[in-house]
């Protein structure tokens, strides 16, 4: 049997647009990803969509996508863009602010 510690860890950058920006996205992004045990981050971006990075076990960091595309109840998510990197070995889960 396998142990999910045993599931490759990866790394998910993900882009999310819609009415995101302004309906406890991030927030519930955060308590989201944290009660899954994810760690990264999230930030709104200028151009209103949301953007996160999420770091974990392969099906943890999936059924985090998956939340995506429909997060909070106020949202109204219209796509969901997901770019996978290597793992950066994050540790936690923050809301971070958009800086050029």
């Amino acid at each position: 049997m396998e142990s999910l510690t045993a599931s490759p860890q990866i790394c998910a950058h993900v882009f999310i647009t819609g009415r995101v920006q302004g309906v406890g996205y991030r927030y519930a992004t955060v308590d989201t990803a944290t009660q899954l045990g994810l760690h990264g981050w999230v930030r709104n971006l200028p151009d209103n969509r949301v953007e996160a990075v999420f770091e974990g076990a392969e099906n943890v960091v999936e059924e985090m996508i998956r939340w995506c595309h429909s997060g909070p109840p106020a949202a109204m998510v219209q796509d969901v863009v997901v770019e996978y990197e290597e793992p950066k070995g994050l540790q936690g889960f923050e809301v971070r602010r958009f800086s050029m």
